[in-house]
């Protein structure tokens, strides 16, 4: 005969385990938040700033880039100054949450379980 509870995991383990997670993924996201992140273009002569959400937060322009006969060239700084930020902030995103939310997902965490519908995932 089979054993009670037939080698199911412990259901309070589980929920413990989902505890610790979703605390982990609201302290990564708040990390995330508050978090800023650079990306540059043209050898450092635009710096765009983007928050860990993906926020524009600042844009640096080198005075000595701006050129009144080449705004073309300009806005394309600008343009891959800000998405090599939003690039190193979806980075720094997989970095902090790429672990809990891979643990959510099966594998080690918690099988079978799927997102358990927590916020961000």
């Amino acid at each position: 005969m089979a054993q009670p509870g037939g080698g199911m995991p412990d259901m309070q383990q589980i929920l413990q385990q989902a505890q610790q997670m979703q605390q982990q993924m609201m302290e990564a996201q708040q990390e995330i938040a508050q978090a800023e992140v650079t990306g540059t273009a043209g050898g450092g002569m635009v710096t765009a700033t983007v928050s860990g959400e993906l926020e524009l937060k600042k844009l640096d322009i080198d005075p000595k880039i701006v050129d009144p006969e080449d705004v073309e060239t300009l806005s394309d700084l600008v343009v891959a100054a800000v998405r090599d930020a939003t690039s190193n902030a979806q980075q720094l995103q997989q970095e902090k949450l790429g672990p809990i939310a891979g643990g959510l997902g099966g594998g080690e965490g918690l099988p079978g379980m799927g997102n358990l519908g927590l916020p961000g995932m």
